[in-house]
């Protein structure tokens, strides 16, 4: 029974939080950015996100903010939301979901407390830029 289901691993698809000048803000801000390094087209894309964690010894959550994209071209970059100073101080949760040939792949990424920081960024495939990278 459970042995007959396979679960299909993600690969080549990762989010990276990259820091840019916000004109509205006008101040520098994080993005997260959904990377698509696979040769494959990713269809019917669904992004969930939220924010937990212990901060002056309460917890607490942010509420759940959902995106929706139609298609991901392979080897291509979409952003998908702001992150709020506020938020950079608990544990940032995105469950990605999508399906290429008709196989659903889904995969939770994680960015960890405190972990959006210069002090962690790397060079962004295909952004070439740098930024914060969870795979």
């Amino acid at each position: 029974m459970k042995s007959d289901i396979t679960i299909p691993t993600v690969e080549n698809v990762f989010l990276a939080a990259v820091q840019e000048w916000s004109d509205e803000l006008m101040q520098k801000v994080w993005y997260v950015h959904l990377v698509n390094d696979s040769d494959y087209d990713l269809e019917s894309v669904m992004v969930v996100s939220k924010a937990f964690g212990v901060l002056d010894g309460e917890m607490k959550k942010t509420s759940l903010l959902r995106h929706a994209f139609v298609k991901v071209t392979s080897v291509s970059v979409v952003k998908i939301e702001l992150l709020d100073d506020s938020v950079l101080r608990l544990n940032n949760e995105f469950m990605i979901t999508y399906f290429i040939d008709n196989t659903l792949y889904d995969k939770k990424f994680i960015f960890k407390a405190q972990s959006i920081t210069p002090d962690y960024v790397e060079e962004v495939p295909i952004l070439f830029v740098d930024g914060v990278i969870v795979r």
